[in-house]
């Protein structure tokens, strides 16, 4: 069995929407420049910030 909590097993879930959602904002965004390769990796970027940011949070506030 897992060591870990049901909230911490929610946490992790919330936080790792960002980077798929900050994969495709990066895509759509790369779509309207024309430059499609340089939106992903900002997408993917911001993604992995923002799970990183989340994930602070959360973890602050328990």
């Amino acid at each position: 069995m897992s060591t870990q909590s049901d909230d911490q097993k929610k946490q992790w879930n919330i936080t790792g929407v960002a980077i798929p959602a900050g994969l495709f904002i990066g895509m759509g965004y790369g779509f309207l420049v024309d430059n499609i390769t340089a939106g992903i990796f900002f997408g993917l970027g911001g993604g992995f910030l923002a799970m990183f940011i989340g994930m602070l949070i959360l973890r602050f506030k328990r």
